[in-house]
């Protein structure tokens, strides 16, 4: 779950068609996700890229990030398919203009270090709904394994595009330690837990 990334103010879709062909000229898709091979193009209006931080350890605190990215390449088995994303960290909305500010300074995240937030799958796995997305997350200089849990909420085809979306949730966590994020111990939790709702557009046939 790597471009410019998209922007909404707030880290792709076929249709198809039955005809009389051969099983043997049919067009391969993965096992138990019914996704056209080719690159889906993330919808960043129906996409949020959300967090959720304990503060002083008895309550938490939610944002999101305003600006990413995100490409879904869906290849003829689950072991060709791959999700790459990117973040820009500076579109950091915990809904506190003040508070976000001083996030982003150079004794906290330093984006001027830090600007971006990318990840790279390394496995995919599982069928149906359920899914298990494993990558590796880097920021600035710092890359360690992440690992998300994946709800695959179907394929549909859109009445505004003519194209078919498909939908996954995501949830994983790291902790910000590993990435040289100590600042504020005692203030703000170690664990940063990730709630992804991503949307995928369908290539069209050209770009597949």
């Amino acid at each position: 779950m790597t471009s410019e990334t998209g922007t909404h103010t707030s880290t792709s879709t076929s249709t198809s068609t039955t005809t009389s062909v051969s099983p043997s000229v049919s067009t391969p898709e993965p096992a138990d996700l019914p996704l056209a091979p080719g690159r889906w193009a993330l919808d960043p209006y129906h996409s949020a890229v959300g967090f959720v931080i304990r503060h002083l350890g008895i309550s938490k605190v939610r944002g999101h990030f305003a600006r990413f990215d995100a490409e879904l390449t869906v290849g003829s088995t689950v072991d060709d398919c791959a999700v790459t994303a990117t973040v820009a960290v500076d579109s950091i909305d915990t809904g506190n203009a003040d508070r976000d500010a001083h996030v982003l300074a150079p004794d906290m995240l330093d984006v001027a270090r830090r600007p971006t937030l990318a990840f790279r799958s390394t496995r995919i796995r599982g069928e149906g709904a359920d899914w298990v997305l494993e990558g590796e997350l880097t920021l600035g200089d710092v890359t360690r394994n992440v690992t998300f849990d994946v709800e695959f909420g179907g394929a549909e085809d859109s009445l505004a595009d003519g194209r078919r979306h498909a939908g996954f949730e995501a949830n994983g966590e790291i902790r910000r330690s590993d990435f040289g994020l100590d600042f504020a111990p005692g203030i703000l939790g170690d664990v940063l837990k990730i709630q992804l709702d991503l949307q995928f557009v369908a290539p069209e046939p050209q770009d597949a």
